[in-house]
């Protein structure tokens, strides 16, 4: 008979011994997970959950049209919170009408929210971003190859751009989407000029990219696959990047830290992250949060 897979959520890790910022999580789709083991707890308390370990604030991303409204009144009644608002790089296709059947042939999933134009939603972005303080980046954007066919390339790369260019216009950071997708997404950021504060989310590159993103100032945002055994290229990337431009995030509820892969995730794990970057940079546990409390503050401002 076959294992059951456990799905329940991790215990709670021991409490940093300094705080530290979550660069980027999805409460809202976190708030979506149920089982058997652990009934869904709230918004509330995911927060509370994580404050109680030290991840003292949360930066919420939305990033599809039905995500965005909803993270702006997250973040207004939520003092932990800052936001991010996009249109995800594999949502573009589907609001252009570009997207190209997936490798295994399916047809594109279209909701009701893909009626709505790339145009308009993309404005929408712009006008929530405008509009509210609390919002201080766009994001997550970028380009997706891993199911995308050349229709829904081109279309991402427009997209990209036109987010690019409103982070700018709004003096707002930049958050990156890169799968598959590295040198591409470079080009654009150097064609194009990339904003002062652009970071990688949940960064899947290399050291030798890594050094490109060190040349240009750019910041790289660790979730948990750099805790993966396999996954060497991420630490020696943690090793190139001065420290005073990495961060930390979940990427809530996916990518889980080693023990726990496989498991939910919430903003309470990032402590097991932690431990992997400190190490990886030579720097005590305590070091290296504040040294990332730090860096965090300094690209979405103060809350």
């Amino acid at each position: 008979m076959a294992k059951t897979r456990d799905r329940s959520w991790p215990p709670p890790p021991t409490p940093l011994p300094h705080p530290v910022i979550d660069n980027h999580t999805h409460l809202q789709s976190i708030s979506h997970i149920t089982t058997s083991e652990a009934p869904d707890h709230g918004i509330r308390g995911y927060i509370d959950a994580a404050v109680s370990v030290g991840v003292t604030r949360m930066i919420e991303v939305g990033c599809d049209l039905d995500a965005l409204a909803p993270t702006v009144a997250l973040t207004a009644a939520h003092p932990e919170l800052l936001g991010a608002l996009a249109i995800h790089p594999n949502e573009t296709p589907l609001h252009a009408h570009t997207a190209d059947p997936g490798p295994d042939g399916l047809d594109p999933h279209y909701s009701d929210r893909h009626s709505t134009s790339l145009a308009d939603a993309i404005a929408t972005v712009a006008d929530l971003a405008a509009a509210h303080d609390q919002i201080r980046a766009i994001g997550e954007t970028g380009l997706d190859y891993f199911r995308s066919g050349p229709h829904g390339i081109a279309t991402q790369r427009q997209a990209f751009r036109d987010h690019i260019a409103i982070a700018k216009e709004l003096n707002l950071a930049l958050q990156i989407h890169d799968r598959d997708a590295h040198e591409d997404v470079i080009e654009i950021l150097l064609a194009d000029g990339a904003p002062q504060r652009t970071v990688f989310h949940c960064y899947s590159g290399d050291a030798a990219m890594a050094q490109v993103a060190a040349e240009q100032g750019w910041y790289l945002s660790f979730a948990g696959p750099v805790t993966f055994t396999a996954n060497t290229g991420l630490r020696e990337a943690l090793r190139v990047i001065p420290t005073d431009h990495i961060m930390v995030e979940t990427d809530a509820p996916y990518l889980t830290p080693h023990p726990y892969r496989g498991r939910p995730n919430a903003p309470y794990l990032i402590p097991h992250t932690m431990a992997t970057i400190a190490a990886e940079c030579g720097l005590t546990l305590e070091q290296a949060c504040a040294r990332i409390e730090r860096t965090t503050v300094e690209v979405y401002g103060r809350w």
